[in-house]
């Protein structure tokens, strides 16, 4: 039999419990530790698995319990503090539950702190290695609904971090990582939801456009009403050439093209392997080669920054924010209300003579830009 790696899995929530549960169905690892703040879970994971050992703290299973694999599932603005904690082990892998962090840049971190071990890394996108949405990838890909244009998303029950960190995870790959020019965004937040310990939204849009044109509208929040029956979540793909509809866990698709003119259903068996499995085994077979592979992680870390440039425009009035991230500069605040008369007095531009579109790289003007600049 291969080489089987002891595991520790640091917080057990909903992702640390799906990350145990998949160790522990893999002949791969051996699931020996588990590291959560609160005695209730901890029980209730020693109950779940006689034998294995609880601690209060990640510090306190580190110094007791080195393992030669790591599983981050806290929450994730702690993912980096832990993340760090757990590099100063012998590790020869990890994986960091998705999103990677709750910033961009502490999310570049963590991967450039795991890229400087030359460590074997997993993050757990399920879509990535589900059988149905692989094989519209592959559909996508092979031009088979032409050339992509739009990819509209809508959830409900979730929200633009905690769901969207997956949903538009898959639009970059989708999109073959084309990069996204801008990030455009706005919600309600009156109901004061908060969602796996992060605040989020009541109701929102997200739009994204990519450097060809390609967009994604993405709806989420508390109740988000459907175009058609679906339990809560849609994935409409539009091509020059045809549709793919998928509705995200579930295990089926329908495509319209012209080899199916009148549509066809494709649908799946669930498969036996939790879809966390596929993920830590494939962390298994790099550390096997001692060669790791950071392209999942890389799209996720992509999909992050579309997550954090959807709040930056809402918490800037609902900019557009272009990227990088890291080159945005919040504009000065406006008093310019659309929908209002124009008094003729305090400036603007004429939308009837705008100036031609700035041509380097496409991206919009600026609200806060005159004619003139």
């Amino acid at each position: 039999m291969s080489h089987q790696y002891t595991a520790a899995v640091i917080g057990a929530g909903v992702g640390g419990r799906v990350s145990m549960a998949a160790l522990s169905a893999s002949p791969r690892f051996d699931l020996v530790a588990v590291a959560d703040i609160q005695a209730e879970a901890r029980a209730d994971i020693q109950e779940m698995y006689p034998g294995i050992r609880a601690f209060s703290s990640y510090e306190e299973l580190f110094a007791a319990c080195p393992t030669d694999v790591v599983c981050v599932s806290t929450w994730p603005p702690s993912h980096l503090e832990v993340t760090q904690a757990a590099l100063q082990l012998p590790l020869q892998g990890i994986l960091i539950e998705k999103p990677l962090s709750d910033t961009h840049a502490s999310g570049r971190r963590i991967l450039e702190l795991i890229r400087a071990r030359n460590l074997p890394m997993a993050v757990p996108h399920g879509l990535l290695v589900a059988n149905h949405s692989t094989q519209v990838l592959k559909r996508v890909h092979a031009g088979e609904i032409g050339h992509l244009k739009l990819v509209e998303i809508q959830c409900t029950g979730w929200d633009i971090i905690n769901a969207g960190i997956h949903w538009l995870d898959f639009f970059v790959e989708l999109t073959r990582r084309e990069p996204v020019e801008y990030v455009l965004a706005a919600c309600d937040a009156s109901s004061r939801t908060y969602r796996d310990s992060m605040q989020v939204e009541t109701l929102a849009v997200t739009y994204a456009q990519t450097t060809s044109g390609t967009r994604v509208v993405m709806n989420t929040g508390d109740y988000v009403t459907f175009s058609e029956p679906v339990d809560n979540t849609l994935f409409r793909l539009v091509g020059t050439l045809g549709t793919i509809d998928f509705y995200g866990w579930e295990p089926r698709y329908r495509i319209l093209n012209a080899e199916y003119p009148q549509g066809r259903l494709f649908e799946f068996e669930p498969g036996p392997t939790i879809l966390h499995q596929h993920h830590l085994e494939n962390l298994a077979a790099q550390m096997d080669r001692a060669q790791p592979d950071y392209t999942i992680a890389e799209g996720s870390l992509a999909a992050l920054e579309l997550c954090e440039a959807a709040y930056v425009s809402i918490r800037n009035g609902s900019v557009p924010v272009p990227l990088p991230l890291k080159d945005f500069e919040p504009p000065p605040p406006g008093d310019w209300q659309p929908g209002l008369p124009y008094t003729g007095q305090g400036g603007g531009r004429n939308g009837r003579r705008l100036p031609p579109r700035p041509q380097q790289n496409n991206r919009p003007l600026h609200p806060a830009q005159s004619e003139e600049e």
